[in-house]
């Protein structure tokens, strides 16, 4: 199965990830997949109101090289089953984040070419930008826009980390809710994220939040109730109906919202083995437990 990163730009504790349910095989990255490796993302249908952007640059490998300092461990930012993500800076002073996938199976290509495909198409504030990506040889590069202020799970759950007040956690989430509308309800094709997480939501220092990672998303359009793939998304995040039949729709995403709404409130995460309900998922700690 397929690791879900954390996207640009974070590093993160060593976590132990909870036991799965079958037909699932828990990853380092704490997502799940029954991916084959044959799928590749088709483009949107000729016509559609989103267009392919060519305002995107392209980038050699020795470029990226010289920006990240040769992606030495003082520029790392993050590493997970899908790769490594290093700070950088570009000749003209704008500092980056370049992801480079690990490309061992067919995934590593798909989520390529889903990034490429999709984030070049949207742009809105609270969606990370695309800047650029590089093609050489059998190395597949992103590169994003750099968001300073790390990530939603970082500030919830890095150690040392201060209690966020209610007003920047309200800030949050109503950005992170802004951008995941204009993805279901502005972009035509629509597209689902299928892994909204706390880990995918980037700050900035005035704490607006940017969706980022849709290497795992979908087109779909307006005449489909569903789209049918296979199951991928992080364990806690997952919406039960389209774990059990694999069936997406945009209330995938919005559950994986939800999810993320109570982490943010309740500063617990989705699954925690670390913690006395580690039998329940925050979910079920919710609503039966809080109850009593």
């Amino acid at each position: 199965m397929h690791p879900s990163p954390p996207p640009a730009y974070a590093n993160r504790p060593p976590q132990a990830p909870p036991p799965p349910p079958p037909p699932m095989i828990n990853s380092s990255g704490g997502s799940v997949s029954n991916y084959s490796g044959g799928e590749i993302l088709p483009p949107p249908s000729p016509g559609t109101a989103l267009g392919f952007s060519n305002s995107k640059s392209t980038f050699t490998y020795d470029e990226l090289v010289r920006a990240t300092d040769g992606f030495s461990d003082a520029n790392l930012l993050g590493q997970g089953g899908f790769g490594y993500v290093h700070k950088g800076v570009l000749p003209n002073g704008k500092e980056i984040a370049v992801k480079q996938l690990k490309l061992g199976s067919g995934q590593g290509e798909r989520e390529f070419q889903a990034e490429v495909e999709i984030i070049s198409r949207v742009h809105h504030k609270h969606l990370v930008s695309l800047v650029g990506y590089c093609i050489s040889g059998g190395k597949r590069l992103l590169v994003y826009e750099f968001v300073t202020n790390n990530t939603l799970e970082f500030h919830l759950h890095g150690k040392g980390r201060p209690t966020l007040e209610w007003p920047i956690r309200l800030r949050i989430a109503l950005g992170a809710a802004k951008g995941l509308a204009y993805i279901h309800e502005d972009c035509h094709p629509k597209i689902i994220h299928r892994d909204i997480k706390s880990s995918n939501i980037l700050l900035d220092f005035k704490f607006e939040a940017k969706v980022a990672d849709f290497g795992l998303a979908k087109f779909t359009s307006d005449n489909n109730t569903h789209v049918s793939t296979r199951v991928m998304g992080t364990f806690g995040y997952l919406a039960p109906e389209y774990a059990s039949s694999g069936k997406l729709t945009e209330k995938s995403d919005v559950f994986s919202f939800g999810v993320m709404l109570l982490e943010l409130i309740t500063g617990r995460r989705p699954v925690d083995s670390t913690q006395t309900y580690m039998d329940d998922s925050l979910v079920d700690w919710t609503f039966t437990d809080a109850s009593t």
